[in-house]
């Protein structure tokens, strides 16, 4: 009785395997609903997801381009504050290493000024840059990057 338990039961599960696997088709009189509902799913999903990749993209440009122009404008105040440089100096060093990096339109609008901060003389440089944006939305369009390096000639 044992053995035919065992029997009966493997039968029923392999039964039901089988029924889940090869679902028996529909009467002919019956509509399935669901069906072409994974080609819409899969316009509605793919759509998000191709705004979300924009949108992470976007964010990774601007951070770039944000990252870049810091650094050499950061490179041009230390080649501006040397004791045989001048301040103007520092601007051509960051534009010609913005050029260098980037597009030769980020590189438009360098200035430097001599300031004093907190009773020490430093040269600043001042980048402002278009920022990309892919559309109408986003931010103003223009970044503004500063950066500081304490003068020699004190």
């Amino acid at each position: 009785m044992t053995l035919s338990a065992r029997t009966l039961s493997a039968r029923t599960l392999s039964a039901r395997t089988l029924s889940a696997r090869f679902p028996q088709r529909l009467a002919p009189g019956t509509e399935n609903r669901e069906s072409g509902s994974a080609v819409a799913d899969f316009a509605m999903v793919s759509g998000l997801l191709s705004l979300l990749f924009l949108a992470v993209f976007q964010l990774g440009l601007a951070l770039h381009i944000r990252n870049t122009l810091i650094s050499c404008a950061s490179e041009g105040a230390r080649f501006g504050a040397r004791a045989d440089a001048t301040p103007q100096d520092g601007v051509a060093r960051a534009s010609q290493m913005i050029r260098a990096s980037l597009a030769d339109r980020y590189a438009d609008n360098v200035t430097a000024m001599t300031t004093t901060v907190d009773g020490v003389q430093v040269v600043q440089i001042r980048v402002q840059a278009p920022l990309p944006v892919l559309g109408t939305l986003g931010p103003d369009r223009v970044l503004s990057v500063q950066a500081r390096a304490f003068s020699e000639n004190q």
